[in-house]
């Protein structure tokens, strides 16, 4: 999972993107937060759960401490989860969501400058479907 900072085009009330990556299918979900706070994004990780299925492992870059409260916050429901903590291992890995983050976020401005319109979270859901 990672963080896509859309505070420079602030949409109505959304300023960041969870990214969120299945590594072996490579299939990318994105969810429009008003804030990077432990409950919204804990929240949007369960809604992935519930339709998905909970991962094994769960995969940040985001800082111990932050992953650590999340993660508190998601075993509530998921007793089995498991956390790899901290930067990838694989350099490919973490290209591959840098990269993935950078085609999201390039859309996302296309269509703010196609639409002339800044709800980048209702393009969100119309490149996404």
């Amino acid at each position: 999972m990672d963080f896509i900072d859309m505070r420079n085009v602030q949409d109505e009330k959304y300023k960041w993107i969870l990214h969120t990556m299945d590594h072996f299918t490579k299939f990318s979900w994105a969810y429009s937060l008003k804030s990077k706070e432990v409950k919204s994004v804990a929240d949007k990780l369960l809604q992935q759960f519930y339709s998905f299925g909970a991962p094994r492992i769960l995969q940040s870059d985001n800082g111990k401490e932050f992953v650590a409260k999340v993660i508190k916050e998601l075993k509530t429901s998921w007793i089995d989860l498991t956390i790899i903590n901290g930067r990838s291992q694989n350099s490919q890995t973490h290209a591959f969501v840098e990269h993935n983050n950078q085609i999201l976020k390039l859309t996302l401005y296309k269509w703010i400058q196609l639409n002339n319109c800044k709800n980048w979270s209702k393009g969100k859901q119309a490149n996404l479907k």
